[in-house]
């Protein structure tokens, strides 16, 4: 997520990554963080790690919303 794009949803999508690892933790975008953190040391590293979750989180939402495909492991509610 370069800085030449929306700052609004830059903001926004890192804030929609770490809600994700709190609130979906057995999808498989979680388990990808959670599998590279103990390797990372640093505040810098983290940073790039959830702005790392945040764009594959994009692409992913992206998908459900284009050719609906859900996210592998992801807890989905239907709305009536």
């Amino acid at each position: 997520m370069s800085k030449a794009g929306n700052p609004r949803l830059r903001k926004t999508m890192l804030r929609v990554a770490w809600l994700w690892l709190i609130h979906q933790p057995q999808s498989a975008p979680a388990r990808w963080y959670r599998q590279r953190l103990p390797g990372m040391s640093g505040k810098a590293a983290r940073k790039r790690l959830i702005v790392a979750l945040a764009r594959k989180l994009f692409v992913a939402l992206w998908k459900l919303t284009r050719a609906g495909i859900v996210i592998e492991g992801a807890a989905m509610k239907t709305f009536a």
